[in-house]
């Protein structure tokens, strides 16, 4: 496509798919305050500030909070993104907006089934729950309409991913000599990998949750599930960071007064993710004794090469932004960070998400290593890593692109743009207070998942500062970004509800110093990636899941994920039971 093909907003040019895509944001925004509001009891509850929920409920809310925040934010943002870059790089619409608002309404539908199904766990007189976390796998058990209502989604997230590949099928049997446009590639190679690493959680939630729930079956194999889960459960950050990345890679430069550095590296990291973020889910498993140290070795090697696209997206994304810093008149070592448009909310927020995912990538790499992740698994440290990630990386990247979104998608100027600068600093700000305090609380062994972390009688001091000085920085934290959850709620409603001008810049995003034409032909080849990433998954997989099943059988004996354990407390139990046999005899 031609950048300058076109003038005028997204609206102007395909006023279906911009409803379409208001439709998917706007799920997006309420699914966020509704989770945000959710986290800020928890924090409050979880210090012991101000108990506004009872302690046997306070799962129901960090389940609602989890799934919310983690699944239906990201992804409905995310399906309305790509449908942006599709679209716009290929300079058509979708072949059929009946499919289209179908796989909306699927998606839609299975998050209220999802959510309704949890808040109904907050009343006695209503026979719903599902107080099992965003990790829903066994042996805790949710009502059958929670699983159905999981599923139901991201059938339609698959849907969604198809509605691309068709539009651009289409493009192709037009346009037989021409490369995969950049956004389109990074649509098509999101929807292959998410397809592959949301296999194990569909297997998991129709061949096993669903029936265990409904009483079809009487136990799961509790491994095999936490297994399947993290199949999925691992690879769904990359689902949710791949469309920030484009957004970095797209807009960026574009907002910075430049050009894309670098085509050609672009499309190699969204093959790298694709081959490289599914065999991982098993470093989430490293306390697993069900598991072979040996599996558990071959993934954390894995997840190593998963610093690599990181890397070179970091120096793309940063070249990208010292050339539009250049252009702007920017000069020196580091005096061209002066020119980048700071007052800006729509760079300033992505920067710092992505100042954020440096910090992230850090403590992500503690995560990964065997030994070291002994110290931290299961604590705070675990929740402040993924704060950073999910939580800002993605969070603040997509609120801060809305600024740049809404007028294109309604042809009405951004409220406040002042406000929005305000707004993603607070959230900047809020979640450095709670991402640190959440880390060295980890370090401390402060544990995660717990309504009631104080222990009475008994008093440590970390290395530096105190509990009580991490807890008040939580609660600060927390605080800050409802209060920035808040600013964003209301900016988006404001602009919505405003006035249309005809002042607005044109659709469009951002172009390249290498374009498609330096990039080898191999990297379009996306049938060769896909055979190789699910090549990968079988060797990762394959003699881990076979263990698992020969041992305990596919639905298992049910309850503990820890067969040694069980092995040990009958072999004492005979071995005790037989010496005084042997007294009495």
């Amino acid at each position: 496509m031609s950048l300058g093909a076109n003038s005028g907003t997204y609206l102007d040019q395909f006023p279906d798919e911009a409803k379409l895509i208001r439709a998917t944001f706007y799920s997006s925004f309420a699914a966020l305050f509704v989770g945000a509001l959710m986290g800020l009891l928890q924090v409050l509850h979880r210090v012991d500030i101000l108990r506004l929920i009872p302690s046997e409920d306070y799962y129901s809310y960090l389940t609602l909070h989890a799934v919310l925040l983690v699944l239906t934010f990201t992804i409905f943002f995310l399906v309305g993104v790509f449908t942006w870059g599709v679209t716009t790089s290929l300079d058509r619409g979708l072949e059929d907006l009946r499919y289209t608002w179908a796989w909306y309404g699927l998606m839609a539908g299975g998050s209220l089934l999802a959510g309704i199904t949890i808040i109904g766990g907050f009343f006695d007189a209503i026979p719903l729950s599902a107080a099992v976390l965003y990790t829903f796998y066994a042996p805790l058990q949710a009502h059958p309409l929670f699983y159905v209502g999981l599923a139901l989604f991201i059938v339609g997230s698959w849907f969604a991913g198809i509605d691309w590949f068709r539009s651009w099928w289409a493009w192709k049997r037009e346009n037989p000599d021409e490369r995969i446009p950049l956004p389109t590639f990074m649509a098509l190679t999101t929807t292959l990998f998410w397809i592959i690493s949301s296999l194990g959680v569909a297997i998991s939630v129709v061949v096993f949750m669903i029936p265990w729930s409904l009483g079809l079956i009487d136990q799961v194999n509790a491994l095999l599930t936490r297994t399947l889960f993290w199949f999925f459960g691992h690879a769904v950050v990359y689902f949710w960071l791949m469309p920030a990345y484009m957004l970095w890679y797209v807009m960026l430069p574009k907002i910075s007064g430049g050009k894309l550095f670098s085509d050609p590296l672009a499309r190699v990291v969204f093959v790298l993710f694709l081959i490289l973020s599914t065999p991982t889910g098993i470093h989430h498993q490293y306390l697993d004794p069900g598991i072979a140290e040996g599996f558990k070795f071959i993934v954390m090697v894995n997840t190593m090469f998963l610093l690599l696209p990181s890397l070179l997206t970091a120096f793309t994304v940063v070249a990208s932004m010292e050339h539009g810093a250049r252009q702007r008149g920017g000069t020196g070592y580091f005096g061209w960070l002066r020119a980048l448009p700071w007052r800006n909310p729509v760079f300033t927020g992505m920067a710092l998400a992505g100042l954020m995912f440096a910090a992230a990538g850090f403590s992500g790499m503690i995560n990964a290593g065997m030994n070291i992740n002994y110290l931290v698994h299961n604590t705070w440290w675990v929740v402040g890593h993924f704060h950073l990630t999910v939580g800002t990386a993605v969070a603040l990247t997509f609120m801060a692109t809305t600024y740049w979104f809404l007028p294109q998608l309604t042809g009405k100027k951004i409220w406040n743009k002042s406000l929005g600068l305000a707004q993603v600093l607070l959230w900047f700000i809020g979640m450095t207070f709670m991402s640190n305090a959440m880390h060295r609380a980890g370090l401390a062994g402060i544990p995660r998942r717990t309504a009631e972390p104080q222990y009475s009688g008994f008093d440590f001091q970390p290395a530096a500062g105190s509990v009580a000085e991490l807890n008040m920085q939580v609660v600060i934290g927390g605080t800050l970004l409802f209060i920035s959850t808040l600013l964003f709620m209301l900016i988006v409603v404001m602009t919505v509800r405003g006035s249309k001008v005809d002042t607005l810049p044109a659709n469009g995003y951002a172009e390249t110093l290498s374009g498609p034409e330096d990039a080898p032909l191999v990297l379009d080849n996306l049938r060769l990636w896909a055979g190789i990433a699910i090549a990968l998954v079988v060797l990762a997989y394959a003699l881990p899941l076979a263990s698992i099943i020969g041992r305990h059988g596919l639905f298992g004996p049910g309850g503990s994920p820890s067969p040694q354990f069980i092995d040990t407390v009958v072999f004492t139990g005979q071995a005790i039971f037989d010496s005084l046999v042997g007294v009495i005899r």
